[in-house]
C-alpha cells in the first residue's frame, strides 16, 4: 500500500498474475485538514487516519484473498450497506489502535509495579524498567507473530515497499533487479513511530508522581494522546536529520526494530510494490494535468 497527494493505493496479486487495484482517494474535510496543519495535533490526526484507512486495505486484501480461494462473498444489499461496511472497517481499525495502545500501555506499567513497585522509591528508575519491560513485550510480540505464514509474508511486503521508496528516492528506475538493491529498512515508517512512544513515554511520565498503581494507571492513560503527539513530532524531526551524520542516531532504534517488522521480498512482492507505487504516481499525474488545465 502507498499514500500518495490524491489517493491512497493497494496492489494485490491474483493466482493468474494479474494485479488489481485499491483506490481510496484522500478526500479529507476541511477541518480534518486543518487540524492536520496544527503541530501536536496533527499527531493524532496522522494516526487516526492511517489506522481507520489501513483497516479498510487490508479489509480489500481480505475479500481478494476469499474471492480467489471460492468463499462465497455476500450479495450486496445497496448503496447505505455499502457505506456502513466502509465506516464500521474504519471504525475497527481506529478501536482496534486504540485498544492495543492501551494493552502495551497499561500492561508494561502493571508488571513493573508488581514486580519492583516495593523495591524503591525511585520514580525515574521505576519508569526506565516499565519501558524497558514495554520495548521487550514489543519485541517478544512482534517475533512470535513474525514466525507465523502469513505475518512472514504481510513483512515480506513491508520490506518490499520501503525498497521501492528508498529506490525511488535515489532516483533510480523502478524494475526489480534496481529495487532488490535497496535495504528494507527506511527512516519514515510506522515501527520507528512504535518505538519512540516508548521513548517519549519515559521522558514525560518521569515528570509526574504517582503514589499506588492506580494513579500510575490513570496517569498513563490521560498522558497517553500527549505521548503520542509529542512522538510524531520527534518523528518528523528525525526524519529532517537522516542525512546528518551525527544526529542521524535519533532513528536508529526505530530501525533496529524494523529488523523484525521487514523481512527480504521475493521479486513477486517486488513487482506488487512497484505496480502500486506507480498507480499511485499516475493518479498524481492525472489530478496535476486537470487541475493545469
Amino acid at each position: 500500500m502507498f499514500a500518495g497527494r490524491t489517493a491512497h493505493v493497494t496492489a494485490v496479486r491474483r493466482k493468474n498474475n494479474e494485479i488489481s487495484f485499491f483506490e481510496v482517494p484522500r478526500q479529507d474535510k476541511a477541518w480534518v485538514k486543518r487540524l492536520g496543519r496544527i503541530p501536536f495535533i496533527r499527531g493524532l490526526v496522522a494516526i487516526l487516519d492511517a489506522s481507520a484507512k489501513g483497516s479498510r486495505h487490508l479489509n480489500f486484501s481480505a475479500e481478494v484473498f476469499a474471492e480467489e480461494e471460492g468463499v462465497p462473498k455476500e450479495e450486496k444489499k445497496g448503496w447505505t450497506d455499502n457505506l456502513t461496511m466502509v465506516l464500521g472497517v474504519a471504525i475497527v481499525g481506529i478501536l482496534s489502535f486504540v485498544f492495543g495502545k492501551l494493552i502495551f500501555t497499561l500492561v508494561p506499567a502493571i508488571v513493573e509495579q508488581l514486580l519492583f513497585g516495593k523495591a524503591f522509591d525511585n520514580n525515574i528508575l521505576h519508569n526506565l524498567l516499565e519501558g524497558g519491560i514495554k520495548i521487550l513485550l514489543l519485541i517478544v510480540y512482534i517475533y512470535s507473530i513474525s514466525l507465523t505464514p502469513v505475518i512472514k509474508r504481510l513483512f515480506q511486503y513491508h520490506g518490499a515497499e520501503h525498497k521501492v521508496i528508498s529506490a525511488y528516492e535515489a532516483g533510480m528506475e523502478l524494475t526489480v533487479e534496481n529495487v532488490q538493491k535497496f535495504n528494507t529498512l527506511h527512516y519514515r515508517c510506522g515501527s520507528s513511530f512504535i518505538v519512540l512512544t516508548v521513548l517519549i513515554g519515559v521522558v514525560i511520565y518521569s515528570f509526574f508522581h504517582y503514589d499506588n498503581l492506580w494513579e500510575r494507571m490513570l496517569q498513563r492513560l490521560i498522558l497517553l494522546p500527549f505521548v503520542i503527539m509529542v512522538s510524531y513530532e520527534f518523528l518528523r524531526f528525525t526524519n529532517n536529520l537522516r542525512d546528518t551524520p551525527v544526529l542521524r542516531v535519533l532513528g536508529y532504534p526505530g530501525l533496529w526494530l524494523q529488523l523484525l517488522t521487514t523481512k527480504e521480498p521475493e521479486d513477486a512482492q517486488v513487482e506488487v510494490s512497484i505496480a502500486s507505487f506507480n498507480r499511485v504516481r499516475e493518479l498524481d499525474a492525472q489530478f496535476e494535468q486537470r487541475t493545469s488545465s
